[in-house]
Parts: C-alpha cells; sequence; structure tokens
C-alpha cells in the first residue's frame, strides 16, 4: 500500500459485520456455543425511544429490534433480531451472487467443528466438502448465512 494510500484512510477502522436473524437465541447457539464467539453489548431499540430509527436502519413503519453484539478475535458481529416488523429476504446462496456472500473460519478439526455447529443449529451443504489444496465445507447457520470452514492438510 503505498504512503498516498495510507493517508486517505486515516481515521478509519473496521467496526462489525451486521446480521439480521428471525431467531436470536438460535442464531446466539451457533455462533457463541458453537464457534466461540462472546456475547457482548446488546440494546432493544424501538422508535418511540428513537424516532429516527426506522430510516437510520431502512426498515418502514413501526421499528423494534435487539441490537446483538457478538465477538471474537477482534472480529465483531451485531446480531439484528427485529420484533417488529418482521425480517424478510434470504441470505446468499452462491459465492457468486453480489454482497456478503460467508464467513470463513480456520479450523483444526474439520470433522469436530462441523458435528459441533450441527449440534448448534448449523446445516451441512451438500456437495460443498471438498478438498482444493485445503480441506473446506460449507454450512448454514439457523438463518441461512453461509459459512465457510478450512483446515490445512
Amino acid at each position: 500500500m503505498s504512503g498516498d494510500t495510507e493517508e486517505r484512510m486515516t481515521g478509519t477502522r473496521p467496526s462489525h459485520v451486521g446480521l439480521c436473524t428471525p431467531d436470536l437465541e438460535a442464531s446466539l447457539r451457533f455462533w457463541v456455543d458453537g464457534l466461540g464467539f462472546e456475547v457482548a453489548d446488546g440494546y432493544d431499540l424501538d422508535t418511540t425511544m428513537l424516532p429516527g430509527l426506522g430510516a437510520a436502519l431502512e426498515v418502514d413503519g413501526t421499528v423494534a429490534v435487539r441490537s446483538q453484539m457478538i465477538r471474537r478475535d477482534g472480529v465483531s458481529i451485531e446480531l439484528l433480531a427485529y420484533a417488529e416488523p418482521a425480517p424478510t429476504g434470504t441470505p446468499s446462496t452462491s459465492r457468486g451472487q453480489v454482497g456478503l456472500t460467508h464467513f470463513a473460519f480456520w479450523v483444526d478439526d474439520l470433522d469436530a467443528v462441523v458435528t459441533r455447529l450441527v449440534e448448534h443449529g448449523g446445516t451441512v451443504l451438500e456437495d460443498t466438502h471438498q478438498f482444493l489444496g485445503v480441506d473446506l465445507v460449507f454450512l448454514t447457520d439457523p438463518s441461512g448465512v453461509r459459512v465457510e470452514l478450512m483446515a490445512r492438510p
């Protein structure tokens, strides 16, 4: 990276990634109990306490949401669980789809981590277990968010 680019980037730093979930407890089981994230700050927010909340979140009408942060190894994820309105849409189903396609993790024992994540609400995506220089497999979390697990041979 050139010095000029570094100067332009001064004053910025990553904060978090947001994931909308229809079931906060199921997501916490997967991400916290299954992948080792720790529960951090959490907030119950609604449009009666924060009149501009709907516009800030790009959600029409009355909004009531739990914003639950989880953290691990410097990575922060904000789980957004809407009580109102109900979440809509579907997560990415391909790494060729525009936008966030997956989270990736290095693991020491692929089979053990897959088993643990399935026990905590994950679903293995059929035909994704491949060896491409590293052993890898894709799962989804309870909300359908794709997670890639990679193990070195």
